[in-house]
């Protein structure tokens, strides 16, 4: 594993530094470490694992990566100069306190607008499957993103399941 603390990748930074086999055992780790925070702090929800911690609540765009990363699908990444050198999502915060945003991003060229609702609707249901409420929107020049927050559990008023996922 990497010295220092982990870190869940937003799409903003480099290419992580170390083997894909090691990054994946680091976000296993702390993807479970994260299951298990909400297991201990969501005893009252029927499904503990299904709700977001408070912690995930002040660090939407933290956790949002983390389930992102969890899932398999892969980050975007910015090279030295700060230019798109790998399609994938990319999170940042939402419009809204404790909301995050996520967009399908790539290098000039590589065909990222063309995967994006694919993708994205790819990105909610895997939101969704731990308790996350992903709506799909079109913003400027017609690309599409997700406004990402909290689902609504049964003990806070609305059912977390259906579908998520809205066009716009």
């Amino acid at each position: 594993m990497t010295a220092g603390a982990f870190v869940a990748a937003t799409g903003d930074g480099p290419e992580p530094a170390v083997p894909a086999r090691e990054r994946a055992a680091e976000v296993r780790v702390a993807f479970e470490g994260l299951l298990q925070i909400r297991r201990l702090t969501n005893m009252e929800a029927d499904v503990p694992e299904a709700v977001p911690a408070a912690w995930e609540l002040n660090q939407p765009v933290r956790s949002v990566a983390l389930a992102l990363e969890a899932a398999g699908i892969a980050p975007s990444s910015v090279d030295a100069d700060g230019r798109r050198s790998a399609t994938g999502y990319r999170v940042g915060p939402g419009e809204r306190p404790g909301t995050a945003r996520v967009e399908w991003l790539g290098p000039p060229g590589g065909g990222a607008a063309q995967e994006e609702q694919d993708t994205l609707t790819e990105c909610a249901a895997a939101l969704g499957r731990v308790g996350w409420t992903a709506l799909l929107y079109r913003g400027p020049r017609r690309r599409r993103f997700l406004e990402v927050e909290p689902a609504r559990t049964p003990t806070t008023g609305t059912a977390t399941e259906g579908d998520h996922t809205h066009g716009r």
